[in-house]
């Protein structure tokens, strides 16, 4: 397996990663692969592959443990840039000492646990945990939103007709999913090959246990799909200390949420099959022209509160005998919020999409959509479960379904059905304890949403096409210019943090890229500080050296070789343990290089037109970014401490400096 994994392999996935690494939203977009839609899937599938959706699952490769030495040398990089001379020597030594003591130990047992535990990664575990475990409300904290480009037939936007048609294709994704129909996930090096009728029909009799090998050798990487079952009736279950994950596939039902009034309704019937379009259409226009006033308590916003909190209000709402709606909430297949509002602008909408009000919201819930009056639609999703790769993957073919084939129209008529009894109006038991506890609720929520400042930039001078023309990376540049940003409204330079998926391993998750490097530093320096004392020769070859770095980490960080993962799960074993906490821990330098101050995602598919995310600090920013064919767009998010206006003018200006130094002329 290890000779398998070759530097063929490696640069594979580094070109995989390259196309989309981020934390929440990291997996291949319909641009780069083609999903075979064979006719005759009929109602009730989106397609029926050929190869059945779990084949190569068994047969991943598994998420390497890195060398401890490799880890400590990739950290003292990371940390360079950070620290003065002083405290690098000190961290230097720190990190030796771990390198010699607790960490060889600590690595050594990490080594073990993962060879008697052949059927996961190293990482996949502590994870889960350290989601599960956060006290910290979901919203802002957590969940992340990903919002759809509007249908491109304006007709089909309405809210009704749109939620009809998501709903419909949300349905249709489940049930090709669970009948093992859905394409598997697999990135295409050499599509001319591998994304073929025939490799596909000579691949399916290859047995799951070797399969992977013979993608391997048609250049074709499959990636993990082990989250994809937490899709569809699942939520967070709020716990003391410790949430929980619940699925249960049994539930047949929807939840909607309208003016914080929460419905059900069956979606499939009695066989599991998907209702009639029209009944959907009708139910859906039922609970848009419901007149029932919004509750004053409305029970969706407790699941944005602290999670010790949330826990000990649900165990009074079991108390007081709401039991049965909590469960039909809690195995809903997933969550629909109508909401009222119509969508002013690309600000609104990440501010709606992200938060919303509070009410009209059941953020526990494995992923909403929500669909404004205006029909602007997004995704807002729980990240204990999974990372993105299962919903954007989910979004995309949502979008592609209900644009090439919506099932319903402007001009259907919804079927003559009594949605009077198909439909329930969840109600609730409320003492005065729990309409306590939502009255804070709704005050918390306020409190912390209204620190939250977005601000978005398009930079329309030059995207991926020019940057590619010049051999660089077009995500080491955009990492540049939040560098070079950064260092021009604030003088330094700060923790950064850049996810990438490591979705080719089996169970594996995410790695970290760490784009703040003596390189990006130096560049940076030499553009904002002293642009006058280098020549452009000397501009562009600095940026070529950025680029180089860079695409060297995210080699690295998509072959599961970064060093956070590794460090973190030592880190996890020595608490397990109850061992002292190993002193290269207690360093202030690695606090401080895990406060990331600028936390950063990207995206670019055909389906999504932005993503975005809160700050993971008070005084942080989070920058949701794409890089496109002509222009690189950034969705950013700030609180208070920072002034996201001025960071944006900052980062154009530095992508201005880095597209005039490639036209070859000289930066003022």
């Amino acid at each position: 397996m290890a000779g398998l994994l070759s530097t063929q392999y490696s640069s594979a996935l580094s070109k995989l990663n390259l196309l989309r690494n981020n934390p929440a939203l990291s997996v291949l977009t319909s641009t780069q692969r083609k999903y075979s839609s064979k006719d005759g899937a009929g109602i009730e599938y989106l397609h029926k592959s050929v190869v059945p959706t779990m084949h190569y699952q068994k047969s991943l490769p598994r998420l390497p443990v890195p060398k401890l030495e490799d880890t400590i040398r990739r950290y003292l990089a990371a940390q360079r840039p950070l620290l003065n001379d002083e405290q690098y020597s000190n961290t230097e030594k720190v990190t030796q000492d771990f390198q010699s003591g607790a960490g060889k130990q600590l690595h050594e047992e990490l080594v073990a646990l993962d060879k008697n535990n052949k059927h996961t990664s190293y990482i996949s575990a502590p994870w889960f945990d350290m989601y599960l475990s956060a006290r910290e409300s979901v919203v802002l904290n957590f969940n992340p939103f990903m919002s759809f480009n509007p249908d491109p037939k304006p007709e089909y936007n309405d809210q009704l007709v749109r939620a009809t048609n998501m709903v419909c294709s949300a349905v249709r994704f489940m049930k090709t999913l669970r009948a093992g129909l859905l394409e598997p996930e697999v990135f295409h090096l050499n599509p001319a090959k591998s994304d073929t009728d025939s490799f596909k029909r000579l691949i399916r009799w290859v047995p799951p246990s070797i399969s992977w090998f013979g993608a391997y050798m048609v250049n074709a990487y499959p990636l993990d799909m082990s989250q994809y079952f937490r899709l569809f009736n699942s939520t967070r279950i709020p716990k003391y200390k410790r949430d929980e994950l619940l699925t249960d596939d049994k539930g047949h039902h929807l939840l909607v949420i309208r003016r914080g009034n929460l419905y059900v309704f069956d979606v499939l019937d009695r066989d599991g099959n998907l209702i009639k379009p029209a009944e959907v259409h009708a139910h859906l226009k039922y609970i848009l022209t419901d007149p029932t006033e919004a509750p004053s308590f409305p029970l969706g916003v407790l699941t944005s509160e602290n999670r010790d909190t949330w826990a000990g209000l649900r165990q009074k709402l079991l108390d007081t005998g709401n039991g049965e709606a909590l469960h039909l909430v809690d195995t809903a297949l997933f969550c629909l919020c109508l909401d009222e509002e119509v969508m002013r602008d690309h600000i609104h909408i990440s501010h709606n999409m992200l938060h919303g009000d509070g009410c009209n919201r059941w953020y526990d819930k494995s992923f909403s959509i929500i669909l404004a009056k205006d029909g602007q639609a997004a995704i807002n999703f729980e990240h204990s479960w999974g990372d993105g790769v299962a919903v954007l993957r989910f979004q995309n073919e949502v979008f592609k379904d209900t644009t090439e084939k919506p099932l319903v129209g402007p001009g259907s008529q919804p079927a003559s059905v009594d949605s009077s009894s198909a439909v329930r109006r969840l109600g609730f038991k409320l003492d005065e304890e729990l309409k306590a506890g939502i009255t804070k609720a709704k005050e918390n929520f306020h409190a912390a949403v209204s620190k939250l400042t977005i601000d978005a930039m398009e930079f329309k001078k030059g995207g991926k096409e020019q940057l590619k023309k010049k051999k660089l990376s077009p995500d080491a540049i955009a990492q540049l210019a939040f560098q070079m940003g950064f260092l021009r409204q604030y003088g330094q330079t700060v923790a950064t943090y850049e996810s990438c998926s490591t979705a080719a391993f089996k169970h594996g998750r995410t790695e970290t890229i760490r784009p703040a490097s003596i390189h990006t530093k130096r560049c940076a320096k030499a553009f904002v500080q002293q642009p006058g004392q280098h020549t452009v020769e000397q501009l562009q070859g600095l940026l070529s050296e950025c680029s180089k770095y860079h695409g060297q980490l995210t080699k690295e960080a998509a072959m599961g070789q970064g060093f956070d993962r590794h460090l973190f799960a030592m880190r996890y074993l020595a608490n397990l343990k109850g061992m002292a906490l190993p002193s290269l821990y207690q360093d202030p330098a690695y606090a401080a290089i895990n406060h990331n101050i600028l936390s950063t995602s990207t995206l670019t598919s055909p389906a999504v037109s932005l993503g975005g995310f809160a700050p993971v600090v008070p005084d942080g920013f989070g920058v949701g970014y794409g890089v496109h064919d002509e222009w690189i767009g950034c969705n950013v998010s700030s609180y208070p401490a920072r002034n996201v206006h001025e960071f944006l003018k900052c980062v154009h200006k530095s992508l201005e400096d880095i597209f005039t130094v490639l036209e070859g002329k000289p930066i003022h």
